[in-house]
């Protein structure tokens, strides 16, 4: 996609996943990007490059942006969404990616005509890679999703769903992703030296299995569980390792507990 789709931006907030982000929209080309990040070291990576101020007060009077993203943690959000009234009324299309904070409860904080898409990405966006899922809160055209959907599809894959409440499964499953594939990496990397691999050699390893694994799975069209058998011979080693992670009260099992602990916080963020 060209970076002439992308309009003015307006980012709020450049932590880990704003700063993710802005990498994957800057590869692409796109100048027009106006930062707002009171922590200087989280914009240090970007300088000459985006137009940084350290509150909202100090965006340029004339910089009018089509796009705001509000990319602030959610304990932030209070703080930081009345002085975006101004773009909001202006007419520019509000984005949050911020977790667990609802459409309503931020369409109140920015003014009754608000129009909000509330979207979770997720960090492998800075390299093009990621996966964002979306919800159009009331009032906002098909023409405003397709401007949020060209924005986002500029840093990896995006679906919508017609329930907001699906967004806290998405975010536990998704949005919080990427930290238990590099867990799987960190694991994999320790239990190779426990069996006696060099350090660097269990690093190396483990980062590879990883990636190409995924990389497999991006390409093929057989489901993963289809995958998982195609590296299981019967009475083999690969069996005799998964016999341990999918016992009863094992992998799947955690992870079903683990994605639930997190769909419940997601949902807790928006009181």
């Amino acid at each position: 996609m060209s970076e002439k789709l992308i309009p003015p931006l307006l980012l709020i907030g450049c932590g880990k996943m704003g700063g993710a982000m802005l990498e994957g929209w800057l590869e692409r080309g796109v100048e027009q990007v106006v930062v707002v990040e009171p922590y200087a070291p989280a914009t240090e990576a970007f300088a000459g490059r985006v137009t940084v101020c350290d509150s909202i007060e100090a965006v340029p009077a004339g910089f009018a942006p089509a796009v705001v993203i509000l990319a602030t943690k959610p304990q932030q959000a209070e703080a930081a969404l009345p002085g975006c009234k101004r773009f909001a009324t202006a007419g520019a299309l509000m984005v949050s990616i911020m977790a667990g904070k609802t459409v309503d409860g931020i369409t109140a904080a920015l003014g009754g005509d608000a129009r909000v898409v509330r979207a979770m990405p997720n960090t492998p966006a800075a390299v093009r890679q990621g996966f964002t899922c979306c919800f159009a809160g009331p009032g906002v055209s098909e023409a405003e999703k397709g401007l949020a959907d060209s924005l986002l599809s500029s840093v990896g894959e995006v679906a919508w769903v017609e329930e907001e409440g699906l967004i806290d499964a998405v975010t536990a499953v998704s949005g919080g992703g990427p930290a238990y594939v590099f867990l799987l990496a960190e694991v994999l990397e320790q239990a190779a030296v426990s069996q006696g691999l060099p350090p660097d050699l269990a690093r190396r390893m483990a980062r590879r299995t990883v990636s190409g694994s995924g990389a497999l799975l991006a390409a093929s069209e057989l489901d993963a569980a289809q995958l998982r058998i195609n590296v299981t011979s019967p009475k083999g080693t690969t069996e005799r390792a998964l016999n341990v992670l999918m016992a009863p009260d094992a992998w799947p099992k955690l992870m079903q507990e683990a994605i639930a602990a997190a769909t419940a916080r997601s949902r807790e963020l928006a009181g």
